[in-house]
Formats: structure tokens, C-alpha cells, sequence
């Protein structure tokens, strides 16, 4: 079967869920063979969440009562209505086009949603999981530690029952990040990403995001922001990043 060519519309379409079984399986070999649209695909993800966090919260407040009573009580003749219509989209318009920038989301919760997204991506992929595979653990771990300009190291999570697989580099909404993967035995995978964070903080502890059956715990430890990826249960997923966290606490 010859895969049809892949458009960037097509890689828009699968970040928002619009494509049938059959294209969906196409991108999805397409991203396999191709990490430049994979990370372009986890760009579009990163984009989204960011756009839901920011604008999700107004979009759902009910409309007004003394609106809502309003246009129930008053009505217009169709050519005023019209008018005043078009004369509505343009002030909105013009207010958005001259409103402050919205606040960002929470760096943390971003940068959770940006590792849980890269290890849905990453972790299924069979044939490229990773950029540097773990045979070059010490060329990974320089690499990845100049190219965040900090030192990055591997934890070892062979008690916990997992083995370095190797890693990769990320973009990130303020940095690049390193996403370090482990498996097990039996083929179960995690990820490990890491972000040297703008500026020095206290350790936060440990919070959780969940979405579709897979989770992330993620903190931040002065300059170092950590996620623990993976589709295990929560309290198993929580002792490997204690595990994690000890090892890593400077």
C-alpha cells in the first residue's frame, strides 16, 4: 500500500481529532517516518493547550440574563438587526486586535501538558522512540545538558524495574527540553523530561495531570522543572518519581 502524500493541513486535522480511522493510521505512519512533522505535530498540541487554557474559561460563561432578557423582549427590524450585527463583529474585532496579550498558563501546567503530549507521541513510536539511544548514554546526557546549559543526568531506574532507552531533545514554550525514555522488560515505556526553569525556585512537590488513561507527575526543584510520563497506575507512577526526585535532588 503506497502511503498518500501527508499536507500540513492533514497534520492540523489529527491534532483536532478530524481525520477518519483510515488517514488517522496514514499521519500517523507519516509521523513515525518523519520527526520533523512529529515535532511539528507536538508543537500544534503545545498551541492548543495553551489557546484552551487561555480562552476556554470565557467561552463557557453563560451569556448574561439582562442580555439574554434583552433580545427575548426587543425585537428589531430585520435590516436594523442586521446592521447592528455587523457593527457587533467590528467592535469586537477591533477590541481584540487592541487588547493586552493574555496572560500565559501557569509555566508548570504547560510544561506538564507539553511532556504528557510528547510521550504519547514518542513512547508508541516502535522504530525512532528516541534521538540518542542509551548505548550512547554519555554523548546523550552532554548533549542534552548543552543544549538546556545545565547539566542533565539519568536517573537509574533499574530498582524501579526500568532501563534507560535513550532520549531526545524537545521544544519547549520557553526552552528546549530533554525527554528521557526507560522501558521495562515487557516492553511498558516512560518518559522523563526536563526543563532548566527561567528562574530559581523552592521545590513545589509533586502534582499530577491525567488525560486518556496516561499521567504525568511533574515539580520543580530550584532551577530544574521535572514530568514522569506514563500510562501506569498513579501510585506506582508516583513511587518511581520519588525515586526520580532522590536521585536528581541536588
Amino acid at each position: 500500500m503506497t502511503i498518500s502524500s501527508i499536507s500540513e493541513l492533514d497534520l492540523h486535522a489529527y491534532v483536532d481529532g478530524q481525520l477518519d480511522a483510515a488517514r488517522r493510521a496514514e499521519v500517523e505512519a507519516h509521523l513515525a517516518a518523519h520527526p520533523e512533522a512529529a515535532a511539528q505535530v507536538h508543537d500544534l498540541r503545545a498551541q492548543m493547550h495553551a489557546l484552551h487554557g487561555s480562552y476556554d474559561a470565557v467561552l463557557n460563561e453563560p451569556v448574561p440574563l439582562r442580555l439574554t432578557n434583552t433580545l427575548q423582549t426587543r425585537p428589531w427590524p430585520r435590516g436594523l438587526a442586521a446592521g447592528l450585527a455587523w457593527l457587533t463583529c467590528g467592535l469586537v474585532a477591533g477590541w481584540f486586535a487592541h487588547m493586552p496579550a493574555p496572560l500565559p498558563a501557569p509555566a508548570a501546567a504547560v510544561f506538564a501538558k507539553d511532556a504528557l503530549a510528547a510521550y504519547v507521541l514518542y513512547a508508541a513510536d516502535q522504530r525512532h522512540p528516541v534521538e540518542v539511544p542509551a548505548e550512547q548514554e554519555a554523548h546523550l546526557v552532554a548533549w542534552l545538558s548543552k543544549r538546556l546549559d545545565v547539566p542533565i543526568h539519568a536517573p537509574d531506574l533499574q530498582p524501579q524495574g526500568f532501563s534507560l532507552l535513550g532520549g531526545r531533545l524537545l521544544p519547549g514554550n520557553d526552552g528546549p527540553l530533554a525527554q528521557l525514555m526507560y522501558q521495562s522488560p515487557d516492553g511498558e515505556r516512560l518518559t522523563l523530561t526536563v526543563k532548566h526553569a527561567a528562574q530559581q525556585q523552592s521545590n513545589t512537590g509533586f502534582k499530577v495531570l491525567e488525560q486518556n488513561g496516561t499521567r504525568v507527575f511533574y515539580w520543580i526543584d530550584r532551577d530544574y522543572g521535572y514530568a514522569l510520563s506514563g500510562g501506569m497506575d498513579r501510585a506506582r507512577l508516583l513511587a518511581v518519581a520519588h525515586a526520580v526526585d532522590g536521585q536528581l535532588r541536588r
